[in-house]
C-alpha cells in the first residue's frame, strides 16, 4: 500500500517528559512501560516476542520496517508489544523476499506507534532515569486527557502477564517419533526456543503456565524446560511451587529468561526490577566454566540477587554480564537443572550459545541411562 501522509503524535512519560512525532500504523492510543532495544536488526522478533508484552518498544536503530515484513519470522501468532516508537518508520522496503510493508503489518496487527521522535536523547532520559510508563497518541494530543489514561497504567513490578500470553490448552510440537520427550511450561515461549529443541531430537509438549506437576508428569518426559515470558517473577507462587516439585524429581531441567528466574525463586533467590533491563543482541557475557565470551540477545527487566547466589550452598553462578557483572547463568549442584538469564536460541545474530541446548540434551542422554 502507498502510506498516506502522518498525523501528529504525541509521547507522554509518567515524570511528565513530553517528546512529539508522527504517527505510525495504525491511529490510536497505546500504554505501557516503555523499554529500549538496541540490536541493529531482528525488529519483527522482538515484535512478536511474548516476553515484550505489556511494554512499549524503544527501538534504537535509525530505521525500522526497512526490510519489510516475512510472514516466518515471528516468535508468536501476533505482536505483542502494547506500541512502538522509532525514529524512522520506513514504509517502503528493499528486501525481494518481504511479504508486506510495516505499515500494513501494523494496521492487520491494530498496533499503534510513533515515529520522527529524538529516540537517542529518549533513550539517554530512560536510561538516566529508568524504566517508566508511558502514553503514546496519533488521536489525540491532549495532555491533560493522556495523563488521566497513563495514571491508570499499573506498574510492571507485581504484574503478572503469563495468564495473557501462555497457551490455554497443551499442544504437541515437532516429531512425535523424536528419541526424547520434553515438557515445556509456557510461559511466553518463543517459536525459535521450540525449533532448536526439535531439531535436536525432541518431541515437545507445550503445557499451559499454570498445570500443576502432576499433570507434567503423566506424560512422562525425558526432561523439563521453563520457558521466557513478561512480568515480574514474584507474581507466580503455585508456578514455583510447580518448579520445586519438577527439580526434586532429579530430572534434567532448562529454564531460559522468566524460567531462568522461575528457578532461582524456587531455590530461595531473591528477584528485583533492574533500573532499565538488558535488551539488544550485543550483550557480553562469560561463561565461568570456560572463560569464554558470549555475544548474547537478551530481553530482561528483572534480575536475581547476586547476594543471594553467592550466599546460597547448592545454587551456583555459571554466567556473568560483563557490562555490570549481574548474574546471567545458574546451576543447582544437588539437582539436575540449569538456567540462564538470555535468549541462546538468537536469531537473527550470533549462535555462540547455542550449545545450551546440546548440554540439556546431553542431561537428558544421561539420566536415561
Amino acid at each position: 500500500m502507498k502510506y498516506q501522509s502522518k498525523s501528529d503524535a504525541v509521547l507522554l512519560l509518567e515524570d511528565g517528559t513530553v517528546f512529539f512525532g508522527k504517527s505510525a500504523g495504525k491511529v490510536g492510543t497505546a500504554t505501557g512501560e516503555i523499554c529500549f532495544n538496541t540490536g541493529m536488526t531482528g525488529y519483527q522478533e522482538i515484535f512478536t516476542d511474548p516476553s515484550y508484552f505489556g511494554q512499549i518498544m524503544l527501538t534504537t536503530n535509525a530505521h525500522i520496517g526497512n526490510y519489510g515484513i516475512h510472514a516466518e519470522e515471528i516468535e508468536s501468532e501476533n505482536m505483542k508489544i502494547s506500541g512502538l516508537i522509532c525514529k524512522n518508520y520506513n514504509v517502503n522496503f528493499s528486501r525481494p523476499d518481504a511479504d508486506e510493508s510495516i505499515q500494513d503489518y501494523f494496521e492487520s496487527e491494530d498496533m499503534v506507534g510513533i515515529s520522527d521522535v529524538d529516540t537517542r536523547s529518549l533513550v539517554r532520559h530512560i536510561r538516566d532515569k529508568g524504566a517508566m510508563n508511558g502514553i503514546i497518541s496519533s488521536e489525540t494530543t491532549d495532555l491533560d486527557v493522556l495523563k488521566e489514561k497513563l495514571n491508570e497504567v499499573p506498574s510492571m513490578e507485581g504484574l503478572q502477564l503469563c495468564d495473557k500470553v501462555s497457551t490455554k490448552e497443551p499442544y504437541f510440537f515437532g516429531d512425535e517419533n523424536a528419541k526424547y520427550k520434553v515438557a515445556v511450561l509456557d510461559f511466553g515461549v518463543k517459536k525459535n526456543i521450540l525449533r532448536c529443541l526439535s531439531d535436536r531430537g525432541c518431541y515437545l509438549k507445550v503445557f499451559p503456565y499454570n498445570t500443576p506437576f502432576e499433570e507434567l508428569e503423566s506424560w512422562n518426559p525425558d526432561g523439563y524446560f521453563l520457558s521466557n515470558g513478561p512480568g515480574d517473577p514474584d507474581t507466580m507462587p503455585e508456578v514455583i511451587e510447580n518448579v520445586k516439585k519438577i527439580t526434586a524429581t532429579l530430572f534434567p531441567v532448562f529454564g531460559i529468561c522468566l524460567g531462568h528466574q522461575a528457578l532461582a525463586i524456587s531455590e530461595g533467590i531473591s528477584t528485583y526490577k533492574m533500573h532499565n533491563g538488558h535488551r539488544g543482541i550485543n550483550h557480553p557475557v562469560q561463561n565461568l566454566a570456560t572463560g569464554k565470551c558470549e555475544v548474547t540477545s537478551q530481553n530482561h527487566g528483572f534480575g536475581i540477587k547476586t547476594e543471594d547466589v553467592e550466599n546460597h550452598s547448592t545454587v551456583q553462578a555459571t554466567h556473568i554480564n560483563l557490562n555490570d557483572n549481574t548474574i546471567e547463568g545458574i546451576k543447582i549442584s544437588n539437582k539436575n537443572a540449569f538456567s540462564v538469564q538470555y535468549h541462546p536460541e538468537s536469531s537473527p545474530g550470533p549462535h555462540d550459545s547455542r550449545y545450551l541446548f546440546d548440554n540439556f540434551i546431553n542431561s537428558i542422554q544421561e539420566h536415561k541411562q
